[in-house]
């Protein structure tokens, strides 16, 4: 139950935050320093997204030590989870590996 649980966590990870990046991207075109600059566009923003990249890192850091410690062989998979969408797919999704033995 916990595993499907996670799994799902992770596809929604994935579509919500990728509809909000879609609409930049069309709107801004594939303009990595815009849409870097915009994260902290604002206070509010700025926070945001300073709270979820400093979440991130230390995501990273856990996630490794603690797949080292299970023997977690796809723990890699984390980082392109993180790159390509956020730390709201790569968690459940490494959340899924560990329940899952991976």
């Amino acid at each position: 139950m916990l595993k499907r649980f996670y799994l799902l966590a992770a596809v929604v990870g994935t579509v919500v935050p990728w509809l909000f990046f879609a609409g930049f991207f069309s709107a801004e075109g594939i303009n990595i320093p815009s849409f870097v600059s915009s994260l902290f566009v604002n206070g509010a923003a700025g926070g945001f997204s300073a709270d979820v990249l400093i979440s991130i890192v230390v995501f990273l850091v856990w996630s490794y030590t603690d797949a080292k410690q299970h023997g977690l062989k796809r723990w890699w998979l984390v980082l392109p989870a993180c790159f390509a969408v956020g730390l709201s797919l790569a968690l459940p999704l490494y959340l899924y590996l560990r329940e899952d033995g991976g």
